[in-house]
């Protein structure tokens, strides 16, 4: 959970009139010559988080720290899945310079000592100069797309009705790894939980989608009685 003083930090800013000055992301910092194909992101992410993580994916590649800044994001993304009020303190229209240096501070804190070559604690003074720490969740996520590629993974995405304990999941991917849908690649089980499928549930691998939802079999069926009446 966040320290007392992040949140404190958060309720400053609230009540702070200072305007907030959005700048063009620079992205300089996180540039690599077009001769070394490697550094290039293994799959396209899109949006602002997507442009963010393209960059320090590149960044990472070229300080050889790849490993460690996918541990050290994967952290952070604890964080957030811990602490709702996050995302909140993070976008704060009115936090002040000092503000944001406090909260790269605490957030590499909550990363354990991973980043030993500063890629991450660069990155994050990057976001924090350019008022963008705000899609640090996104960030997180995108890159986690980007290290699945670059590993051979394919996301299987399996959407419940209620949480599936550990075994189905497993029966799920040992099922779905022998189907033509895995690609003949490494799954990577992505559990969901949606109670307004009512039931069943949606498989999705890659760009495929099984969906064998009870919500899904209602709405065939209230067409089918509509296209007969």
């Amino acid at each position: 959970m966040l320290s007392r003083q992040l949140r404190a930090v958060s309720s400053r800013a609230a009540v702070s009139r200072t305007p907030c000055i959005v700048a063009f992301p620079a992205l300089r910092t996180y540039a690599q010559p077009a001769s070394a194909p490697d550094s290039k992101p293994p799959v396209a992410v899109y949006g602002l988080d997507g442009t963010y993580a393209s960059a320090l994916y590149t960044a990472a590649v070229k300080s050889s720290s790849l490993e460690t800044v996918s541990k050290s994001l994967a952290a952070l993304s604890e964080v957030f899945k811990k602490d709702k009020q996050l995302p909140i303190i993070l976008t704060a229209p009115t936090l002040s310079v000092g503000d944001k240096s406090q909260i790269v501070q605490e957030l590499q804190r909550h990363m354990g000592g991973q980043d030993k070559g500063d890629t991450v604690k660069n990155f994050l003074k990057t976001l924090a100069d350019n008022n963008r720490l705000g899609i640090l969740e996104g960030v997180c996520e995108k890159f986690t797309t980007l290290m699945g590629a670059a590993r051979g993974e394919v996301d299987l995405t399996i959407t419940s009705a209620s949480k599936l304990d550990q075994k189905t999941l497993q029966r799920l991917e040992i099922a779905v790894a022998k189907s033509e849908y895995s690609q003949g690649k490494k799954l990577k089980v992505v559990p969901k939980v949606d109670p307004d499928i009512k039931g069943g549930l949606i498989v999705e691998v890659g760009d495929r989608t099984i969906d064998l939802s009870v919500s899904s079999k209602i709405a065939k069926m209230n067409k089918l009685l509509t296209d007969t009446l």
